[in-house]
């Protein structure tokens, strides 16, 4: 369907939905930190929870929950 294309992402998809991180942009310093978080591309994540006010995000990654705010989850690519 042509609105998964459209949902390239991580701040763009849906609660409970499993993705897979193909690459994250942004600065050598930022891509370095969400990387030690464990955000490489390839690891399977998913938004768990997601606040009142839509920031910030609860995200699963490896058996660990990390928050991130939706700024920063809008330069990790991902696919379905």
């Amino acid at each position: 369907m042509w609105y998964r294309r459209l949902v390239s992402r991580l701040a763009d998809i849906g609660r409970h939905r499993a993705v897979t991180i193909t690459a994250v942009d942004g600065e050598r310093g930022f891509r370095r930190r969400l990387m030690e978080m464990g955000l490489i591309p390839g690891t399977r994540v998913t938004i768990t929870n997601v606040a009142p006010l839509g920031d910030p995000l609860e995200i699963e990654v490896r058996r660990g929950r990390l928050s991130i705010r939706r700024l920063e989850a809008a330069h990790i690519r991902i696919k379905r």
